[in-house]
């Protein structure tokens, strides 16, 4: 197995940074030699690589999620890989971002690659494109605030508070299933992908007419 460390900062709040890695089918926009990533649902991913013309496709579980602090994933076939990311923030509007990842090279290119650093040099490259792409948006694209345990979806103290203390809405009985209501703080359990967290993409109330 080879093990790979590295680390940027972000001018961004630590917020931000996390929630754009948790919108993963984003990924492709930042890391090179990713092709896709589907999201299967909320804790399974299907990757579709091509690195130095190895072309691959493997799925992944995340195991371990804390908002604003870690993301924590293993591949559930090959080629074998596991990491995580870490999020710190180092002020109101800084964040350093590190990754650790270990996998297992397959074939003689990949072999070859990792003896000489191409894998180390991809993933710090991959992280300042990512800096690159947050710091000129200054937002996220979307987010997705549920903590993960073990692979188990778990509610998160900020959406139990929201849970307890969101007012009855009009139209609640009318809101689809997994739909966000309007202007709640906490994103859909669907780790919506691209989703600008300012649009309100709720049903819009019925118009009131007047005599």
């Amino acid at each position: 197995m080879t093990t790979l460390h590295e680390t940027i900062e972000v001018d961004v709040p630590v917020s931000t940074a996390y929630n754009q890695w948790t919108q993963f089918e984003s990924f492709p926009e930042f890391m090179r030699g990713v092709e896709s990533v589907e999201q299967i649902d909320e804790t399974s991913l299907h990757f579709r690589t091509d690195i130095a013309g190895v072309r691959r496709e493997y799925n992944a579980q995340i195991t371990e999620q804390l908002p604003d602090r870690r993301i924590a994933w293993v591949s559930t076939d090959k080629p074998r890989n596991s990491g995580e990311v870490t999020f710190e923030p180092l002020g109101p509007e800084r964040t350093r971002v590190t990754v650790e990842l270990e996998w297992e090279p397959e074939g003689l290119v990949e072999k070859a690659g990792s003896a000489v650093g191409a894998d180390s040099h991809q993933i710090s490259s991959d992280l300042k494109r990512f800096k690159q792409f947050i710091e000129s948006r200054g937002i996220e694209t979307g987010a997705w605030r549920s903590a993960v345990d073990h692979g188990e979806v778990e509610e998160t103290e900020e959406e139990a508070g929201f849970a307890a203390n969101a007012p009855a809405h009009p139209h609640a009985a009318a809101t689809p299933h997994g739909q966000t209501p309007p202007h709640a703080p906490v994103p859909s359990p669907q780790r919506p992908a691209g989703v600008d967290p300012f649009i309100d993409d709720a049903e819009p109330s019925d118009p009131v007419s007047h005599a």
